[in-house]
């Protein structure tokens, strides 16, 4: 992570209201577009909170459970495993993974998290934070499960269970309808997971914070960009953090005639990086395309793109779904396509 330019991650919140819903014990999501920056900041945090010493935080990313579905044994034993390597990193004791693993075959895999979180408070030496990174990658039974196990950990919470837990992901854990095999229906985040004091969006960039981020690279190689490139990021990005390090990226390192440190980037120059990004289809504008093909997106994106007020048509969660995952923003005009880039790609695709 050294070796890149970064604005400081929790420079990109309200960190003294995060801290406040730790120190009162509450449990609350993050979530924000894919690669927005998310892991980065629950990472800042997790070092904040320990450096602070008031609490030990432990960071564990759960996508290690998606493979197993609505298997709920593996998918427990997955996240477990994972969270045990956490700790044994965390306090050098390599024996953590194999005791949890040891609770979860007593208890089962429907009580096991729960047990393995009051396991971990009651042999911390302050109070525990965990910091749940993409939830939402977990499928059916396992991610309800998980909420479940969470929520009723909560509801009996003693100084034997975590202080507080964040729940990072894409969406918010009210948005979530998941399938559960077992029940035969569907279930919704808000009722697996009904104890969240507040759920919290990571933001875009400010032109600001772009500018400074840009500035980086102009105090380290002496590169600079003109003022209306930087507009020109802006006025394409709008801050979707993705885009705003893929411009800069490709304008700087993949077009070979900027490799010289002397050639100043212009508006010009930024326009040509993203018909490069467009035309290449990176990794972000594949996942972009790929959500266009869910019904969900479909349904509010059309009329959107056919001039049909969201407001009077479209569910209310399905707008929130399609906006928590980036597609669209709302401004004082209604609802659009978030950032000129998007609009280029959406309607074709």
């Amino acid at each position: 992570l050294d070796m890149h330019y970064k604005i400081p991650p929790l420079h990109r919140w309200d960190n003294d209201y995060i801290l406040n819903l730790i120190d009162q014990s509450k449990y609350f999501v993050l979530h924000a577009p894919r690669q927005s920056g998310k892991t980065s900041t629950l990472l800042a945090l997790q070092n904040y909170l320990n450096e602070r010493n008031d609490y030990i935080a432990i960071y564990a990313n759960v996508e290690v459970g998606q493979a197993a579905r609505n298997d709920i044994d593996e998918g427990i034993k997955a996240i477990v495993s994972e969270i045990g390597s956490e700790v044994e990193d965390f306090i050098g004791d390599d024996k953590t993974s194999s005791k949890l693993i040891n609770i979860i075959e007593e208890f089962g895999a429907k009580d096991g998290l729960r047990k393995v979180f009051e396991y971990l408070s009651k042999n911390a030496k302050k109070p525990l934070v965990i910091l749940i990174d993409e939830i939402d990658s977990l499928v059916g039974d396992t991610l309800i499960s998980v909420l479940r196990q969470l929520r009723s950990g909560y509801d009996k919470k003693t100084a034997q269970f975590p202080q507080s837990v964040i729940l990072c992901g894409v969406r918010d854990v009210r948005d979530y309808r998941i399938h559960s095999d077992k029940e035969k229906k569907i279930i919704t985040g808000g009722s697996a997971f009904n104890v969240k004091a507040e759920s919290l969006r990571l933001g875009d960039f400010s032109k600001q914070e772009i500018e400074a981020l840009y500035k980086f690279h102009t105090d380290e190689t002496g590169q600079k960009f003109e003022p209306d490139a930087l507009d020109a990021v802006w006025e394409l990005s709008e801050g979707q953090p993705w885009l705003v390090n893929a411009l800069a990226y490709e304008v700087c390192f993949k077009m070979k005639k900027n490799r010289d440190r002397s050639v100043s980037i212009t508006h010009e120059m930024i326009h040509q990086a993203k018909e490069n990004l467009i035309l290449r289809r990176e990794t972000h504008i594949d996942q972009l395309t790929d959500k266009l093909q869910e019904d969900r997106v479909v349904q509010v994106i059309e009329p959107m793109l056919r001039g049909i007020n969201l407001e009077s048509k479209i569910r209310q969660d399905d707008i929130q779904y399609v906006m928590d995952l980036g597609l669209i923003k709302r401004d004082r005009l209604g609802f659009r396509i978030s950032n000129a880039i998007y609009m280029e790609i959406i309607p074709r695709e």
